[in-house]
């Protein structure tokens, strides 16, 4: 299950695919959740906690985000350094490889040899649970989060898309000058997913008040979701 964000960030992501676990495990499933940060950081501990938020330290040592803490009080499972992912570790690592002569010669791109080493984390990551939940830190439309995307749409390839689930959490803004909560913001979010190759199956949608029926009809319409799952 990929858990991806649209509009705006801080929408509760991290939160939502803590919830979806803990609701999964209550249905006899085993889950393990997985955190992508495309920051070039090789992980939050030297950042400011006033940009991004407190760090949280695993049982491992490992310093990283905060969603990672929700996610062990939410769900059952202990998590590792691998179940958290930045574009600064990926390069890192690509770029040792390609010292040590790994890639023999050949020119080392974001296709596929950083899709490939996103792919290998997720792989690496599910090992052993019935349900890997991967959430994408930042907002669809980030240049830094393209590579995940990419990587997210060649793996629904390879595994098939019966065996992949994509959630998208975004706003539903109010303008209080019109009295109305307006659509679009999520409808070019969406737009934006499938611009890539991605159709969300589920829409998660954050409002200050009420979602009615026909926002939600609206919403299924325009970006392709069953009515039953804008939620």
């Amino acid at each position: 299950i990929f858990v991806t964000g649209g509009v705006v960030s801080s929408l509760g992501k991290g939160l939502t695919a803590a919830a979806l676990g803990a609701l999964l495990e209550q249905r006899g499933l085993t889950t393990k959740i997985q955190k992508f940060d495309p920051y070039l950081n090789v992980d939050p501990g030297t950042m400011n906690p006033f940009q991004h938020g407190e760090v949280y330290v695993l049982d491992d040592g490992a310093e990283t985000d905060l969603d990672l803490g929700h996610y062990e009080r939410f769900a059952s499972g202990k998590l590792t350094r691998f179940n958290n992912l930045t574009s600064g570790q990926i390069y890192e690592s690509i770029i040792k490889k390609e010292r040590r002569g790994d890639y023999l010669g050949e020119t080392v791109q974001v296709i596929p040899h950083v899709t490939n080493e996103i792919k290998e984390r997720l792989h690496l990551a599910g090992k052993g649970a019935n349900v890997l939940i991967t959430e994408i830190g930042g907002t669809i439309g980030d240049i830094e989060g393209l590579p995940f995307l990419e990587a997210m749409r060649q793996f629904t390839h390879e595994v098939g898309k019966a065996n992949v689930f994509f959630l998208h959490v975004t706003l539903v803004p109010s303008l209080r000058a019109a009295g109305e909560l307006k659509t679009k913001p999520t409808q070019q979010s969406v737009a934006k997913l499938r611009e890539i190759g991605i159709q969300p199956d589920m829409l998660v949608c954050r409002a200050e008040q009420p979602i009615t029926r026909e926002i939600r009809e609206k919403l299924s319409l325009f970006c392709n979701v069953p009515v039953e799952a804008v939620i």
